[in-house]
């Protein structure tokens, strides 16, 4: 194997642990809960933290990555979230859970950013769409990985020593990664750049300055905000109550549906990117049509009553996640407007968005719901707010991007 797919395969690495780290109280919530002397409000909490971190610690990210490069940045970060992990382990009440959460998402922040920038420097710019969308389809594994396999670990090692195993694994692996990985091949990798623009941007708080004054910055964060942002709240937590207290789903049959929908995120990554970088040969159009179509996706089950046939559900729910990966090409696009030194600090600045979206709507559609419906906070009236609420930034955000720069390939 090329040194270029060993960087390739051991940052991936990463990243699928980063996912799974993020994704892993969903199936372990009845230990915490019994453990950590939680309540829901202090669960709720628990599970924030690690958004918040993470998103937090995309703004210093955005400069060390252009500065420090990937290699170094991604190492040093790994041994925080390994720490997180294993205090995480090893809590006993909500501040201790919460400050290894914290040290996790702080661990994790880098590994998608720090991936991206190292496809950009070790793999030609007509294929960074493509592998960027196996990238997130990897960490999509990562989630899966999060659910049952986790439940079954669990069952045989109790929650606190599989943190600990897991975080022995992750030890592991960056090891590895520090050794074979290098930030790019020898003879300095790309030479794509924009001179006028690379010619303002010297020093890293100028090129930080310098990406703050573009209008295409602040509507692909939004895009970036919203996309996933309704996504991962669905996804995480509010796709559950939905399927079983408002479409009467049996708790199997729940979970299959959202497997459903995490497979079509693991298609849809690599299907956009090939299809934007050989045929279509746009980002912009594919992300604005994605997410009309996402937008009348949550329409549609704002409307749904009990009853819907589980096969029209498990097919929306597929088709949810295989279009909601059109946002995966907003990274490809910010990358694209922007000169190769200032790779870095444009795709970290507008993660910083990405990753504060599912806080926000997390929290935000959870207190709508109470506050609006204090009897029936998750029954059909609730949801179907929420879903029209969420459909609404939806469509806006498919207009807004129609304004943005098209970056067309050669």
């Amino acid at each position: 194997m090329s040194r270029r797919w060993a960087v390739f395969a051991l940052a991936s690495s990463n990243f699928f642990l980063s996912q799974f780290y993020r994704a892993s109280n969903a199936v372990i919530s009845s230990h915490l809960l019994e453990d950590l002397c939680l309540d829901t409000k202090g669960l709720g909490l628990l599970s924030a933290s690690f958004f918040y971190a993470f998103a937090l610690t995309q703004i210093p990210i955005s400069i060390f990555l252009d500065r420090v490069g990937s290699r170094r940045t991604m190492s040093a970060l790994s041994l925080v979230g390994i720490l997180g992990a294993l205090v995480f382990s090893w809590s006993n009440t909500l501040g201790v859970g919460v400050l290894g959460r914290v040290l996790l998402g702080i661990g994790m922040a880098c590994n998608l950013m720090g991936t991206l920038k190292l496809l950009t420097l070790w793999f030609g710019p007509l294929s960074f769409a493509t592998l960027s969308g196996i990238v997130l389809s990897i960490g999509t594994m990562g989630n899966m990985m999060a659910t049952t396999p986790l439940v079954l670990l669990v069952g045989k090692l109790g929650w606190r020593t599989t943190f600990q195993l897991i975080a022995g694994v992750n030890l592991f692996l960056i090891v590895v990664f520090y050794i074979i990985v290098r930030d790019r091949p020898e003879g300095g990798g790309e030479k794509w750049s924009r001179p006028e623009v690379a010619e303002k941007s010297e020093g890293a708080i100028s090129r930080l300055l310098l990406l703050l004054k573009q209008r295409d910055y602040w509507i692909i964060s939004s895009g970036t905000f919203v996309s996933y942002g309704v996504f991962a709240a669905f996804q995480t937590l509010w796709a559950g109550p939905y399927l079983v207290e408002v479409m009467g789903l049996s708790a199997i049959s729940a979970g299959n549906t959202i497997f459903l929908m995490n497979m079509g995120v693991i298609v849809g990554a690599p299907a956009w990117g090939a299809l934007s970088d050989r045929l279509l040969k746009t980002r912009k159009w594919i992300v604005v049509g994605g997410h009309v179509i996402l937008a009348g996706i949550m329409l549609a089950m704002a409307f749904l009553t009990r009853g819907t046939g589980l096969a029209f559900l498990a097919s929306l729910f597929f088709i949810f996640g295989f279009f909601r990966m059109t946002g995966a090409l907003m990274y490809a696009q910010i990358k694209e407007l922007m000169p190769l030194e200032m790779a870095g600090t444009a795709m970290t600045g507008i993660n910083f968005f990405t990753m504060i979206g599912p806080a926000i709507f997390l929290q935000g559609l959870g207190s709508l719901m109470q506050t609006l419906y204090p009897a029936a906070s998750r029954g059909q009236e609730a949801f179907a707010m929420a879903l029209l609420l969420c459909s609404a930034f939806t469509a806006c955000i498919a207009f807004l991007y129609a304004f943005t720069r098209e970056t067309r390939l050669s």
